[in-house]
């Protein structure tokens, strides 16, 4: 046997056989010897056999867990049914209770339960009318076949500041280096400015993006419509009446001169669920174009403009028609949910 191995496993026979040299008195020594064993190896196995009777490992003693496993049972029950309580709010409940348990103890009893700490999500705040609108809507188009979403124009707008949040949250640093330029990420008071941006895309890839002035009233809603929609209709390769219109129900899509507007142009409109950000696949492609033209760094609103509509000509037509493949994931999801948020 190789002697690394021998000494780092130390078998209940070969410490049996130490025990039997001694009693045959033979030496400490003698017995390091003979078995190529150190000294305090020999010393140790011999005097734990005088003093407990025997050669095999003790069983490890230890602190008595404070909390067994009705009382963790206990602590999972009350973070499943409000996953908002802090371990400190557990810990006063249970102290109410007799028991005597830190926090941190609390909150190391639910990593092991797998229940961690995190950030909740921001979503829409859904009524129930919302909530069974959203069902309604999925169950209504999941039987859609992928071809009916590849005829759909997607529309939405947004805001992009000129220098908002860094889409880098960390920097790699020394610990006195924290306000070294270099890894610090300026800012600039409301985001130095901001521009709205209204845009469009199907399967086939993008279509006008337009910037809008001011705020946007019904008016200027329908001159951008006016503008870009058929343009981008024949750019998409659409044949005529064969593709669907979709919006969110922002008031200035849904007003009276609006809906009045869109009855002339004949367009068919699909009928959109309240808010339902997670069922526009819109909001993907806004987050990747607020992300390249961050990383272009404009300096002005021109350049915001400029960079903006640079990019979204750029998008990947892969990258549309992957968000419009993945659809009926989306509907499923609201489903499963039974009209809630969705991850997406």
């Amino acid at each position: 046997m190789d002697n690394r191995k021998r000494r780092r496993d130390r078998p209940e026979d070969l410490r049996t056989k130490i025990v039997e040299k001694y009693q045959q008195s033979q030496g400490y020594k003698s017995i390091s010897r003979d078995l190529d064993l150190p000294l305090s190896t020999v010393r140790n196995i011999i005097k734990k056999f005088g003093t407990h009777g025997i050669v095999a490992n003790l069983s490890v003693g230890g602190w008595k867990r404070k909390i067994d496993e009705r009382l963790q049972r206990r602590i999972v029950w009350m973070v499943e049914k409000q996953p908002q309580t802090s371990s400190k709010e557990i810990q006063a409940v249970l102290q109410a209770e007799g028991a005597s348990v830190s926090a941190q103890t609390i909150h190391r009893h639910l990593n092991e339960m797998k229940r961690y700490d995190r950030r909740p999500r921001r979503t829409p705040l859904l009524t129930q009318r919302h909530k069974k609108a959203r069902l309604q809507f999925a169950k209504m188009y999941l039987s859609k076949p992928k071809s009916f979403w590849e005829n759909v124009l997607w529309t939405d707008d947004t805001k992009i500041e000129l220098f908002g949040k860094a889409h880098h949250s960390t920097v790699y640093r020394k610990w006195n280096e924290a306000y070294k330029e270099k890894n610090t990420v300026p800012t600039v008071k409301y985001g130095g400015g901001s521009m709205m941006f209204w845009g469009c895309f199907a399967a086939s890839g993008t279509g006008c993006l337009e910037c809008v002035q001011g705020i946007m009233k019904s008016e200027d809603y329908q001159r951008i419509l006016g503008l870009t929609v058929e343009s981008s209709v024949r750019k998409l390769g659409f044949r005529p009446r064969s593709w669907v219109f979709q919006q969110d129900n922002d008031p200035k899509h849904t007003s009276k001169s609006t809906q009045k507007w869109m009855a002339t142009k004949r367009w068919r409109v699909l009928k959109w669920p309240a808010r339902s950000p997670d069922l526009n696949p819109f909001e993907h492609l806004w987050r990747d174009l607020k992300i390249a033209v961050g990383k272009r760094h404009p300096s002005n609103k021109r350049d915001l403009e400029q960079f903006a509509k640079e990019e979204w000509c750029e998008t990947p037509g892969e990258r549309c028609k992957k968000l419009i493949d993945g659809y009926r994931k989306r509907l499923i999801s609201v489903i499963f949910s039974k009209g809630c948020a969705t991850k997406y």
